[in-house]
C-alpha cells in the first residue's frame, strides 16, 4: 500500500500518542498533523501544543469543542433517555463521533490522506473512531498503530520514547500515577484496566475525582429547578445557560451531593466483558429530570414507544453508529416527540440520590386535575364504563381459562 503523505493524529500529548506521533514519522516518513480536542476533560491543553512543536509538527490544531459536544451530541442523546445495558450513560461513547468528525474535517482542510488514533485493538474506541470516520469520509485511510506495531507494553513504549528523545511524564516513568486508565470529558470520567480488572475489587475512595462519597455529602438536601424547552435544559435555578454551562453546573451540584457513581461490568462491542467505573453526576440528574418532564407532557403511547426504542438507540451509540442512517432516523422520531417537552422540573439532591419533587408545564401538561381527582366526579367519564373496559381486556384470559390453560 502506498505510504501516506499526511496523517492527522488524534493527539493528547500523553505517552501513547507521543510515541505514535514519532512512530508515524519514522514508519511512513509522512507529515503528521495533530488534533487535540477540548471536550471538558479538565486538563490544560497547551502542553500538548508545545510538545507537538518540540517533535517537529508544523500544523497543530487545538480546538474547544465543549459547546458542540453538549449541544450536538450529549443533548440529543439525552432526549432519547439512552442507557446502555440499563445503567451506562455512554459518556465515552458519545465523545468519539465528535472527535472522528473533526479528524475528517482537518484531513479535508489540510489535504491529508490518512487519519490515526491511539485506541487499542481490544477496545470499543477503535470501532467508534473508525465507523465515524468512514461514514463521513468513505475513502479515508486509517492507521491504528496498536494493531500494527510490536510496542505492546508500557516498558516497550518507554524504551522507544527514550531512544527517540520523547519527553515522558516523570510519574509515568516511575510507574506512578493512577493504577488504571482514565478517560474524561464534560459528561463523565471513566476508570478501567489495572487494578479494576478484578470485578470483585472495590475501588478506593481516592479514585473518584468529581463526586464526593454519599456518606460525606452534605447533611442537608439541595433543591434544583431545571427549565426545559423542546426536551433540552435551558436554565438552572432560573439562570439561562448554554448547553455546556448547563452540564458544567449540574456536574458541580451532583458531584457535591455524591450523585452519579457507577460500577459496571459491561459487554464490549468486540465481544469481551469489561469492568468500568464511571462518574456522571450531571448526566444522572439530566436523565431523571428529563423523564419527569416527559411524564407530564407526553402521551402514554409515545412514552412507551420511546422506551421500546431506547435500548436500540443506546446500543447504536455504544457501538459507534452515531452517523448511521438508522440512528439518524431514530433521532428524527425522538426530536419530533420533544415538541411539547417544555416546562420546569424540580429535583432534590441528597447523599447520592436524585429525587423528583415537582414538575410543571403551563402550556403542555397533559395532567388534568378534573379527570385525575379522587374527589367527587367531575364528569371525566362514567366510572361504570370501566366494567366493560375490564371485561374486554380480560376476554383472552377468560377464553384460555375455559380451555383449561394455566
Amino acid at each position: 500500500m502506498k505510504k501516506p503523505a499526511k496523517v492527522v493524529l488524534a493527539y493528547s500529548g500523553g505517552l501513547d500518542t507521543s510515541v505514535i506521533l514519532k512512530w508515524l514519522q519514522d514508519t511512513y516518513g509522512c507529515e503528521v498533523i495533530t488534533f487535540t480536542a477540548d471536550i471538558g476533560q479538565g486538563e490544560e491543553l497547551e502542553p500538548a501544543r508545545k510538545k507537538a512543536k518540540l517533535m517537529g509538527v508544523k500544523k497543530i490544531f487545538v480546538e474547544d469543542l465543549r459547546e458542540e459536544f453538549v449541544r450536538d451530541f450529549v443533548f440529543p442523546m439525552f432526549r432519547a433517555n439512552a442507557l446502555y445495558e440499563g445503567e451506562y450513560l455512554l459518556g465515552t461513547s458519545i465523545a468519539r463521533p465528535l472527535i472522528a468528525k473533526h479528524l475528517v474535517e482537518i484531513a479535508r482542510k489540510t489535504g491529508a490522506d490518512a487519519i490515526s488514533h491511539g485506541a487499542t485493538g481490544k477496545g470499543n474506541d477503535q470501532v467508534r473512531f473508525e465507523l465515524g470516520a468512514y461514514a463521513l469520509m468513505p475513502e479515508v485511510r486509517i492507521i491504528a498503530p496498536w494493531r500494527e506495531w510490536d510496542l505492546l507494553s508500557r516498558e516497550k513504549l518507554l524504551k522507544y520514547a527514550d531512544k527517540h528523545g520523547i519527553p515522558v511524564d516523570f510519574k509515568k516513568r516511575k510507574g506512578g500515577g493512577a493504577p488504571y486508565s482514565m478517560d474524561a470529558n464534560l459528561l463523565h470520567i471513566s476508570y478501567e484496566g489495572g487494578i479494576l480488572e478484578d470485578p470483585a475489587f472495590e475501588p478506593e475512595e481516592s479514585m473518584w475525582r468529581i463526586t464526593v462519597s454519599p456518606e460525606k455529602a452534605p447533611a442537608r438536601p439541595e433543591i434544583v429547578d431545571l427549565d426545559y424547552v423542546r426536551g433540552d435544559i435551558v436554565a438552572v435555578n432560573g439562570k439561562k445557560m448554554s448547553p455546556a454551562q448547563v452540564l458544567t453546573e449540574l456536574n458541580r451540584l451532583g458531584g457535591k451531593h455524591g450523585v452519579g457513581r457507577l460500577d459496571l461490568v459491561e459487554n464490549r462491542s468486540v465481544g469481551m466483558k469489561s469492568r468500568g467505573c464511571y462518574e456522571t453526576p450531571g448526566g444522572t440528574i439530566m436523565l431523571k429530570a428529563h423523564r419527569a418532564m416527559e411524564s407530564l407532557t407526553l402521551d402514554r403511547e409515545v412514552v412507551a414507544l420511546k422506551d421500546d426504542l431506547m435500548p436500540r438507540y443506546a446500543r447504536l451509540v455504544y457501538a459507534g453508529y452515531w452517523f448511521s442512517p438508522e440512528r439518524k432516523l431514530l433521532q428524527t422520531l425522538v426530536d419530533a416527540s420533544q415538541e411539547h417537552v417544555n416546562g420546569r422540573v424540580r429535583v432534590k439532591l441528597y447523599k447520592g440520590t436524585v429525587l423528583v419533587v415537582g414538575r410543571t408545564s403551563k402550556k403542555d401538561s397533559l395532567f388534568d386535575t378534573a379527570i385525575a381527582t379522587f374527589e367527587e366526579d367531575q364528569g371525566a367519564y362514567n366510572q361504570a364504563d370501566a366494567e366493560g373496559f375490564i371485561k374486554l381486556n380480560a376476554l383472552r384470559m377468560r377464553i384460555a381459562a375455559r380451555h383449561g390453560r394455566k
